[in-house]
This record gives C-alpha cells, sequence and structure tokens, in this order.
C-alpha cells in the first residue's frame, strides 16, 4: 500500500480528555476518532488492526469446532421479559421504539437471542452439543464512557454460545475454549493471564477471566509465580492463619483518642501497627439488620466475599451506626455489644488487639477473642482482599498481585437462561431435558487498546507483529529528485509484496523526520530506509521497531532479512 493511496492522520499531541496511553496514542495515530462520547469512528489504519484481531479469534474459533452465525443486534423486549432481564439489566441497556410503538434493545449481550434460536431449533440429543459464535457490535450505555475504546458504549464482541444435553458435556467445551482463548492472545503476541474469577451479572457456575497484564489496568490480580494459581482479586481466597490464636497476655483497659478515627491514626497515637488494630465494617443485611463485620487493620473489606455470606448488603449510615452502637463511626468495635458480628479469618486469630470502645474519643487496648468478645467459629469467614505475600491457595508458595486489563471472559451458564426460554431437547428415552450452556466473550474492539497499554513508548505505538497495521514500512529519502531510489523502492516494493508481506511505502513529499516519526507513531514493526547514499554502497538500512539503531543491510539480503524477522 502507497501512503499517497491510502489514509494517514497523526498528531502531535493528544486531546486533553485522553488519559491513558492507548487512548492518547490511538487519537494521535489516527486509529480512531471520536464522534460522540464512547462512541468512535475505525479509521483506516485502526480497521486493519482491529481486522487482524477479528480474523485471529476466527480462525481458532473455528478451529475449536465453533459455528459461526449472526445475530440482529436490535432485539426485541417480550425476550428479556421472557428471562426478567428487561427490568433488572439497568440503565447500560439502550432501549427504543420502532413505529408501532414496540419496544426494542440494542443488545448488550445475545444470551436470550441465541437461546431462542436454540428452543426453536434444537429438539434432540443428536444435535448436542453444538458451539455458535459470531462478532457483533454490542452497545452498553457505560454511565461515564472514558479510556477511549477500552470503555466506550458501543463496541465490537466476539461471543459464543455452547449447548449440551450435559453437564459433562459443558466442561469439556469449556476446557475447549479455554484452550481456545489461550492460543488467540498467544498468537496476538499478548502477555496474559487465565485468573478465576467470579460470574457476576450474567449468572451461572465456574467462570474464568482472560486478562492482558498491563500497570493501567483496572483489574486487580493475584497470582502464584510458583505455580499457575491465578484469579481475580475479588474471588482469590485469603487463607487462613496456620497459627493458633496467640493467648490473652494484656488487660483490657480503655485508652483515650481524642479525634483519632482512622486505624492509622489510632495505630500512631497508640504506637502500634496497623494489623494490631481492629476495623470494625458496619453494614446492613439483605433483611437489614444492622451488622458489625470484623477486619484486621490492615485489610481491606472484599464485597464480593462480603455478599456471599450476607446476600445484598449496604454500608450502614451515620445515623443507624449511632441507633446501634450508642456512639460515632469511627469509635465502634464488638466489645459489649449485642450486635450480629462476623469476623474475617485473619481477624479471628488476632490477640490482644485494639478496638473502638462504643465510647466517641475511646479505644480498648488488650482485647482478646473468648475474655472479651464471644465469637463462634460458624462467625468466622474469607472476608478481605489478599495481599502480596498471602499464601497461595494451593499450597504452593506465596501471592502477588498485578494489574490487567479484562479482554475475555468464559461462563458455565448451566441452565439458567434455557429454563428461563424453555430450551430442551429429548434424550436418550425420548424424555424432555433443559439444555446445559456455555458463555465466551471476548472484547475485540478492547483488545486493541489493552495491546498498545502493554506495547508502546515514547515513540508511539509498538504492536507486535501479529496486529500490527503494517508488517513493514519502506521510507524513500528523495524519491522525487532520484531515479536509483525510486527504482530501488519499486522493486523492494514490488518483492515484498510478492513474497506476501504488508508493506506500507511512504510516498510522500515530506520531510525524513515526518515520515520517521509517522511510522513510529503507528507502530510498524520493521522499517527500510532507502536513499542515494546509501544505495551508491549497494546498501539500504532496516531497523526494528524496538531497536535502538539502524543497521546497514545489502540491498539484495534485505528481502530475506526481513522474512526472518517475521
Amino acid at each position: 500500500m502507497r501512503v499517497s493511496q491510502f489514509f494517514i492522520s497523526t498528531l502531535k499531541e493528544a486531546p486533553s480528555e485522553a488519559e491513558l496511553p492507548s487512548h492518547k496514542l490511538m487519537l494521535r495515530a489516527g486509529y480512531i476518532k471520536k464522534l460522540s462520547s464512547g462512541l468512535y469512528t475505525w479509521m483506516p489504519l485502526g480497521l486493519r488492526v482491529l481486522r487482524k484481531v477479528e480474523n485471529a479469534v476466527r480462525e481458532e474459533m473455528d478451529k475449536s469446532g465453533g459455528i459461526e452465525l449472526l445475530m440482529p443486534a436490535v432485539q426485541p423486549a417480550e425476550l428479556w421479559h421472557e428471562t426478567g432481564r428487561w427490568a433488572v439489566f439497568g440503565p447500560q441497556m439502550l432501549k427504543i421504539k420502532d413505529r408501532h410503538d414496540h419496544d426494542f434493545c440494542f443488545g448488550p449481550t445475545h444470551e436470550e437471542v441465541i437461546t431462542d434460536i436454540a428452543r426453536r431449533e434444537i429438539r434432540s440429543y443428536r444435535q448436542l452439543p453444538i458451539n455458535f459464535y459470531q462478532i457483533q457490535t454490542k452497545f452498553r450505555d457505560e454511565v461515564r464512557p472514558r479510556f477511549g475504546v477500552m470503555r466506550a458504549r458501543e463496541f465490537v464482541m466476539k461471543d459464543a454460545y455452547s449447548f449440551h444435553a450435559d453437564f459433562a458435556s459443558l466442561e469439556q467445551t469449556y476446557q475447549v475454549m479455554y484452550d481456545t482463548y489461550s492460543r488467540i492472545f498467544t498468537r496476538l503476541g499478548l502477555k496474559f493471564r487465565a485468573v478465576a474469577a467470579d460470574t457476576g451479572a450474567i449468572g451461572g457456575s465456574g467462570s474464568h477471566e482472560f486478562h492482558v497484564l498491563a500497570d493501567s489496568g483496572e483489574d486487580a490480580l493475584a497470582y502464584c509465580p510458583a505455580s499457575d494459581y491465578a484469579a481475580n482479586v475479588e474471588l482469590a481466597e485469603a487463607v487462613a492463619p496456620d497459627a493458633p490464636r496467640g493467648e490473652a497476655s494484656q488487660p483490657l483497659e480503655k485508652a483515650i483518642t481524642p479525634g483519632q478515627k482512622s486505624i492509622e491514626e489510632v495505630a500512631a497515637f497508640l504506637d502500634v501497627a496497623a494489623q494490631q488494630v481492629l476495623k470494625a465494617i458496619a453494614v446492613m443485611d439483605a433483611e437489614n439488620r444492622f451488622v458489625l463485620l470484623l477486619l484486621r487493620g490492615d485489610h481491606t473489606l472484599n464485597e464480593v466475599k462480603a455478599g456471599k455470606v450476607l446476600g445484598e448488603f449496604r454500608f450502614a449510615t451515620n445515623e443507624e451506626i449511632e441507633r446501634h452502637m450508642n456512639c460515632r463511626a469511627g469509635y465502634i468495635g464488638p466489645v459489649k455489644t449485642a450486635v450480629r458480628i462476623l469476623a474475617d479469618r485473619a481477624a479471628a486469630a488476632m490477640s490482644n488487639f485494639v478496638c473502638g470502645a462504643n465510647d466517641d474519643g475511646f479505644h480498648y487496648t488488650g482485647v482478646n477473642f473468648g475474655r472479651d468478645v464471644s465469637l463462634d467459629e460458624a462467625n468466622v469467614h474469607d472476608l478481605r482482599n489478599v495481599v502480596a505475600g498471602d499464601p497461595s491457595p494451593d499450597g504452593n508458595g506465596m501471592l502477588e498481585i498485578c494489574r490487567g486489563i479484562e479482554v475475555g471472559h468464559i461462563f458455565q451458564l448451566r441452565t439458567k437462561y434455557a429454563e428461563a426460554l424453555n430450551a430442551t431437547y429429548l434424550d436418550t428415552q425420548g424424555k424432555s431435558q433443559v439444555i446445559e450452556m456455555g458463555c465466551y466473550g471476548i472484547g475485540v474492539s478492547r483488545i486493541v487498546a489493552a495491546a498498545i497499554e502493554q506495547n508502546y513508548d515514547e515513540r508511539g505505538i509498538t504492536l507486535p507483529v501479529a496486529m500490527a497495521p503494517f508488517q513493514v514500512a519502506i521510507v524513500p529519502i528523495g524519491l522525487a529528485k532520484s531515479a536509483a531510489v525510486r527504482n530501488a523502492v519499486d522493486s523492494l516494493y514490488a518483492a515484498l509484496q510478492a513474497a506476501g508481506i504488508e508493506v506500507l511505502l511512504d510516498d510522500r513529499d515530506e520531510r525524513p523526520g515526518v515520515m520517521f516519526a509517522d511510522m513510529e507513531l503507528i507502530g510498524i514493526p520493521h522499517r527500510i530506509v532507502i536513499g542515494e547514499r546509501g544505495l551508491k554502497e549497494g546498501n539500504v538500512e532496516y531497523q526494528g521497531r524496538r531497536d535502538a539503531a539502524a543497521q546497514p543491510v545489502p540491498l539484495q539480503s534485505v528481502l530475506e532479512l526481513v522474512q526472518s524477522k517475521l
């Protein structure tokens, strides 16, 4: 492709609203152009990258036995009423009406549509298992679209749905999809981790997320370098301490702590470590009952884990705290109180600790469970986020924490949607059975941004060759002035194309510095510079995008060199 026959629109500076490196660079490189909040046009360069991701996903899905179809982006409300999600999916769903005043939505996901297909088309166990997938545009009305295509309102997604006669079959396909996703991200040249995850709003049982590792990632991941264990922090188990609780060796005393409310303030005031201070968090459970959650002072509450113990809960208001505890927040604790208490495993192992005295301006020191606070083992749970240095749940070392960007998620949906939509099949005995389902999503457009978060430098984008818009850039020096340069450029350009290599020839009448900067910014992995001075010695200059300097290469050898690099 010649630049004169293509379209490149680069910027020296990114718009002020761009925050993440990927957002800034995609705008500067002309990959995308903003239309409205959370809505972007994929420009020619960016579209080439997006299509490469799509092609990798499609080819690996086809290899796995997936069957591609394409479902409507606009969906009738009736299907969503059948599953009960029309009212509960939330304001992310863009609801619209047609000219007949019938309700529709712009699909945020396609569980209802694909299950409707299954209930209409699948009759017998002989048709199972089967795995349908599509690459389709989705729309979710994000409350605060940000980070470019990382969290846009309109996005491209690959979603697959498998149907099975039994759970054993679902488990087999689930493993196939796990392996398929691993191949996709490996093929795209990404550093990633598959982590055990919570099923969230989609529902079901087993679940894994696939994260591209990047410091800018929104998700915290716990992993063990000594094993394959990895999980989203919201799901990673905090193992109970091995050591037994210490003996009560200090007397219970009431200490004045005027104005000291936070863990850090209390610890500093009393000259103790934060892990010796008990954190009491007041919540209202699913039945609107007041509950105190107890954590070690240096730990944080995991709301997902707490929700699995309490059901739907919320944090208590200041008025509720004062009504139940007779003191203000910041001084509450479990001593001499009749409210329900749930303790985290690490908190339950504390001894001779500090906690609020349920009296404004006072804390207790030397507090111990058993002597000063009653705590039944049935009320001890895993309630906290893991931290670096915690034992790995698989027993093979210690955990470390990294950041990740979720680009894929697979679920064992089981029968949630099949039961709601009455999707059944006839088994070998001719009896009607509910179909088992799996769901497997990849954020195709998000992968592009996530890959850039992992692959950039001060000069621009450094995408892996499998995702780059072109594989090789040719930058001529003095193209319009030198016949020798023109001949060498045309010959090499034709040879690269004949070898099946994606090449971009910058034939613009621009200064070399402008062309070099653009080719580096847009992320082409290999660059060949052809000038009259080098040609006199029979050489051109080759430089890899990540190389510190260019190297002279004989003109007749450069094709072979590029092929070896690719």
